[in-house]
């Protein structure tokens, strides 16, 4: 089968990889534009592209699919199926039917559970056990078409969304070439989708990635986890905006120091190299740390190079204090005894 594939971000690659090893015929690549990257802002191809130029593959290059230079390039193609796997723009209506077999896309979700922008993001957000990979016929509506196929695939409790889409862009990209194996030797069949079962995935703002301490540990876990690696979590300490890594909740405390922590949301205590921070039930353990300026680093030399005044600072979700406003006020001053760790 002559195919165009369609996509742009590094999970995409996998999907185009399994494809040029396939029978199938990748005629021609539609991606974004380069985009700026890393602290000179250079100009980068996607990744898809990458990957397709250095294969030989024609590479087309665009922000939107209205353009009539773009619509040509793609008809000159003559292709049987564009399968599109997070290209990052909507196909126009006219365009639907332009190859012989339409437009599939690969999904990561089990539709119709998370339609939209995030659905591995929102699932682990959600707490969700399972998720999976859908193929669908793409339709007008967003992600609503009928299904090709549909498998699922475990969350595990510590699944970040980077680990999580790894492994369902392995299994995606074997279930993309499948189902085009299908439609070209006559054996694919869809399924319509429930719309009354539909939840929607809502794309990743900068609000949702913002650390609400008050929450309970659950809850916290499970937003830092969606938002790893990437855009990633973050908090404010004073006037500066602290990134996290991913946390370790301390509901079964590993010794007596851990035991002994009674920690109110937000508050910050350590002892060596170990970092624990309040929430709305029990405290969490911190992993590693970014603060303004520096890479990323473990939790323990974040805290003894932050030169903080004792044992407890504050990290609260309220006042909603911001990098260049007034430094968020303490209300740890006081260790707390037992558990003021120097």
């Amino acid at each position: 089968m002559r195919v165009i594939f369609a996509g742009t971000p590094s999970p995409a690659v996998t999907a185009l990889q399994a494809l040029i090893d396939s029978d199938h015929d990748v005629v021609a690549v539609l991606t974004r534009p380069d985009a700026p990257r890393g602290r000179g802002r250079r100009l980068y191809p996607s990744p898809v592209a990458e990957l397709a130029e250095s294969r030989g593959i024609p590479v087309i290059k665009a922000s939107t699919l209205t353009d009539h230079s773009v619509v040509d390039a793609l008809a000159d193609y003559e292709p049987d199926c564009i399968p599109v796997v997070a290209y990052g723009a909507l196909v126009p209506a006219a365009l639907l039917s332009l190859p012989r077999w339409g437009w599939i896309n690969l999904h990561f979700s089990r539709l119709p559970r998370w339609r939209g922008a995030a659905p591995v993001q929102r699932a682990i957000e959600a707490g969700d056990q399972e998720t999976g990979v859908s193929v669908f016929q793409i339709e007008e509506g967003l992600d609503t078409g009928d299904v090709f196929t549909s498998v699922s695939f475990p969350i595990g409790d510590n699944d970040t969304a980077g680990s999580l889409m790894d492994r369902l862009a392995l299994k995606g990209a074997a279930v993309l070439v499948k189902t085009l194996d299908d439609i070209g030797d006559g054996r694919a069949h869809t399924t319509p989708q429930n719309d009354d079962r539909a939840t929607y995935a809502r794309k990743i703002s900068a609000d949702d990635t913002r650390i609400d301490w008050s929450q309970p540990v659950s809850v916290v876990d499970r937003m830092i986890r969606a938002v790893t690696p990437d855009p990633g979590a973050w908090t404010v300490l004073g006037s500066d905006r602290i990134r996290v890594g991913a946390i370790r909740p301390v509901t079964q405390p590993a010794d007596s120091v851990e035991a002994s922590l009674s920690l109110v949301p937000g508050e910050i205590a350590w002892k060596k190299n170990r970092v624990w921070v309040g929430t709305g039930d029990y405290p969490v353990q911190l992993s590693v740390v970014q603060a303004p300026g520096k890479k990323l680093m473990e939790a323990g030399a974040w805290v003894r190079g932050a030169h903080l005044s004792n044992g407890y600072q504050d990290f609260r979700a309220d006042p909603m204090t911001l990098p260049g406003s007034a430094p968020v006020e303490s209300h740890c001053n006081t260790p707390h005894e037992g558990t003021c760790f120097q």
